[in-house]
């Protein structure tokens, strides 16, 4: 309790001068469905609409790029109903770290985190990255060719040649941010309308040039290389595990809609509100991948798609030059629309993270000549520049990919074990933990029909939990390697799948049958354990069908900030003050400085 009324007391410095996505929170009822659902459409559709159909219909799914986007939008809406949850138990300002550290504690809480940093990150070099490579494009490629030629990167693993306009880009972004210059909301509204107006735009026009033949093209047209095979023609030319893939990558293209599940105090009657604005506003959001992504995949055949300038590149084909520089304007003011977005939530995450003891602290020391955390955010922009500067943008953006995944699949396993959770009265004597194989066996069904959780079927659900996301990377590791081989009916990797079903739905029948929490929430998940068990299993699909390179990636961030963790975080963190000197959690933190820092964030934010 000690930690909540911490993180309260912070809570109410942030809330007299502090603006969340650009929102000050001045009424406890701001959104209406209609503006949330708004805000969250255009927090998500941003540089995605532009580059990654291209991308997905010549590699991935050809024009079944429209499934891929539905699979992941199905995704991504099983995920924010998790996350609604999850922020619904700690209704404040703030992110996932803030809910995790205070609901399920400290470890949890900076693995939720170090992604949300990784997601950031990965997010601003995405962005810029697709910024470069889209003025490259329009230039005939005229940066790229210079820099191969004077600076090549021989490697596989990495971009061509050191992309020092991307790095420049964020680096001058990074500044602006540590030395508190001002964003402009209007900017921030002005790209968003701009961004809207030209994907009406694009469906609107690229209707006129359709032609379903696109959608149709036979098995004997389709172009053969020895670098690339372009798969069987037809509307699905990669297959169902082509789709597939296609869909992970697609998931990209949603991540941003989390900032309408964080708005539980600001709603009016968030019970209704956020679960119809989460699933509304990414219902827009699929109806402009959608429509983009038809009318792309119908003008020219997929193979012939440039993945990284799509249209320009198919106006160009169609002869109207003019209109690839009308699609270029509403691009270039998405992607730093996105840019913005993205870099601005790092000072918050990284202040957090350190004022916790759980980062290096002078990483979130505030200047009290900019307020604002100057050595950490010039270190996230220096490692994001980085990136930027020495990997491809298909690399950054299946690096984001799966980092976000995993958080989504930690939050929604934090609702499962927060659903169950055993709570000791204040007024009741410690229960004992009664353990025996017996019992922990009738706890299974609850043959005792206990009403509310005990401290055995809050344990039993932690174990079911873990177990259920064992039998996911099982399940659906066989449906991923031995996809063909089910089709066809081999017995070997048919008993897989069907051991790893068996496993996974008896798992959430157990689940489904311990004592649920009576704690009251402004937003409940529907049909828990099923709606958030689907919504790991999906995840988990999603993230086994990214490549190697990127899990290895992956695995050295985790590593990296384990080892910060264990050999700094657990040591210095405010958590472990607050036990050794039974001093409250509230005590530990400088009010003083945090309320420094949300008047720096306050002027940086517009």
């Amino acid at each position: 309790m000690a930690v909540v009324r911490g993180h309260r007391r912070r809570y109410r410095e942030y809330r007299k001068n502090n603006f969340v996505c650009g929102l000050r929170f001045g009424s406890s009822a701001f959104f209406s469905a209609l503006r949330l659902t708004f805000f969250g459409a255009s927090s998500t559709l941003g540089t995605a609409v532009y580059m990654l159909p291209g991308e997905v219909s010549k590699y991935y799914a050809g024009p079944a790029v429209v499934i891929s986007f539905l699979l992941a939008g199905i995704a991504t809406s099983f995920a924010g109903l998790c996350y609604a949850e999850f922020g619904a138990r700690v209704p404040k300002a703030g992110s996932a770290y803030v809910y995790s550290y205070v609901c399920v504690g400290e470890f949890i809480a900076f693995i939720i985190g170090w992604n949300l940093i990784l997601e950031y990150i990965i997010g601003a070099a995405s962005v810029v990255k697709a910024l470069s490579e889209y003025l490259d494009s329009l230039l005939n490629k005229a940066i790229s060719t210079h820099l191969e030629a004077a600076m090549p990167i021989d490697t596989p693993h990495l971009a061509k040649y050191p992309d020092i306009f991307a790095f420049s880009v964020i680096m001058a972004f990074s500044v602006a941010l540590a030395f508190g210059v001002k964003e402009s909301t209007k900017f921030n509204n002005f790209c968003t309308g701009v961004n809207l107006c030209v994907v009406l735009f694009v469906i609107i026009s690229g209707s006129f040039k359709a032609d379903t033949k696109n959608w149709r093209i036979p098995a004997e047209e389709v172009p053969k290389s020895e670098h690339k095979d372009f798969g069987t023609g037809g509307f699905a030319p990669y297959g169902l595990a082509g789709i597939i893939k296609g869909a992970a990558v697609c998931f990209y293209g949603f991540i941003g809609f989390d900032c309408v599940a964080t708005a539980g105090e600001e709603a009016r009657r968030p019970q209704k509100t956020i679960p119809f604005a989460v699933v509304a506003s990414l219902l827009v959001v699929f109806l402009a991948y959608c429509g983009v992504s038809s009318v792309l995949t119908l003008m020219v055949p997929y193979y012939m798609q440039d993945e990284k300038a799509p249209f320009p590149f198919v106006y160009d084909q169609l002869g109207w030059p003019w209109a690839k520089y009308a699609v270029s304007v509403g691009a270039i003011c998405a992607l730093c629309s996105s840019l913005l977005g993205a870099v601005f939530p790092l000072p918050r995450i990284i202040y957090a993270m350190s004022s916790d003891g759980l980062l290096f602290r002078f990483m979130g020391q505030v200047s009290e000549r900019f307020q604002t955390p100057l050595i950490g955010t010039m270190i996230a922009g220096l490692f994001t520049g980085t990136l930027a500067m020495i990997f491809r943008l298909e690399q950054l953006i299946h690096m984001m990919s799966i980092g976000t995944l995993l958080a989504y699949s930690m939050v929604a396993s934090c609702v499962l074990l927060l659903r169950y959770e055993y709570s000791q009265p204040a007024h009741r004597v410690q229960e004992p933990l009664n353990f025996s194989y017996r019992a922990a066996i009738r706890q299974l069904i609850n043959a005792d029909r206990h009403p509310l959780p005990t401290k055995l079927s809050s344990m039993t659900v932690s174990v079911l939990v873990t177990l259920y996301g064992v039998w996911c990377f099982v399940m659906m590791s066989s449906i991923n390697q031995y996809g063909d081989a089910i089709l066809e009916g081999h017995v070997g990797a048919v008993a897989m799948l069907a051991v790893g079903t068996v496993l996974v739905v008896v798992t959430l029948i157990a689940i489904s049958r311990q004592p649920v929490s009576d704690k009251k929430l402004a937003f409940s998940v529907p049909l828990v354990p099923w709606l958030p068990g689907i919504s790991i299993l999906i995840n988990v699909y999603l993230m086994l069908n990214l490549d190697y390179m990127t899990w290895l990636r992956f695995a050295v961030w985790i590593a990296a900030g384990l080892l910060i963790y264990f050999t700094y975080g657990a040591w210095h963190s405010s958590e472990r003050k607050r036990k050794n000197d039974s001093v409250p959690m509230a005590d530990l933190h400088n009010d003083s400085q945090t309320a420094l820092l949300n008047n720096g964030l306050t002027h940086a934010l517009g």
